[in-house]
């Protein structure tokens, strides 16, 4: 009998910084038992679109690694920093397919990349060959009755938080701490992160 694959969800995005939004979504896709593990994959820094506001790649993932500390189904993945700039989902994909045979992949993706999907790199690979998880944003309709085969909607909370609004409080001098993970917020404040 054939081995039973790990069900592992990849949530790719920059953050930067991580914050409880990530966590609690991602938190409720795997008690709900969509998958049987999350990786939180940090895309680097895109060459061509310098942020002066993005932390560099390894303090990113060094917040994300602080953030998921003792929650087993959680891990942080530098993955997309080997790989060839600018980082397209259809060959991360196809990359860590092929280093992890033992897992089955699913992107996890708001419903607004769901909307422009259409509009990705080779968006009839990603779909033959992987599943992905859509979850609601605001102002996005998903009508799960159109999805493809592999695209299935969860219904998890929605929670209207940015790490574009962090950063911007934070040079504010704002105290947002109950927005971050407590070693997140405690690391942000010692090295003056985003001032």
């Amino acid at each position: 009998m054939e081995n039973k694959k790990i069900r592992t969800g990849l949530f790719g995005g920059s953050f930067n910084p991580i914050h409880i939004g990530h966590l609690a979504l991602a938190n409720f896709i795997c008690e709900n038992n969509e998958v049987d593990e999350i990786w939180f994959m940090v895309s680097p820094q895109n060459p061509f679109k310098q942020n002066m506001n993005m932390l560099d790649d390894r303090t990113r993932l060094r917040l994300v690694n602080e953030a998921i500390k003792g929650y087993s189904k959680f891990h942080a993945s530098d993955f997309e920093f080997s790989l060839p700039k600018p980082s397209y989902t259809v060959n991360t994909l196809e990359k860590i397919s092929q280093a992890y045979p033992n897992r089955e992949f699913h992107l996890i993706i708001g419903a607004d990349n769901w909307a422009t999907f259409q509009k990705w790199k080779s968006p009839e690979q990603i779909l033959t060959h992987h599943h992905i998880l859509v979850y609601p944003r605001k102002g996005y309709e998903i009508n799960s009755s159109t999805l493809p085969e592999k695209v299935r909607a969860v219904d998890t909370p929605i929670l209207e938080i940015s790490s574009t609004f962090i950063r911007e409080s934070i040079s504010q001098g704002k105290d947002i701490r109950f927005f971050l993970h407590p070693s997140v917020y405690n690391i942000i404040e010692k090295e003056r992160l985003y001032r």
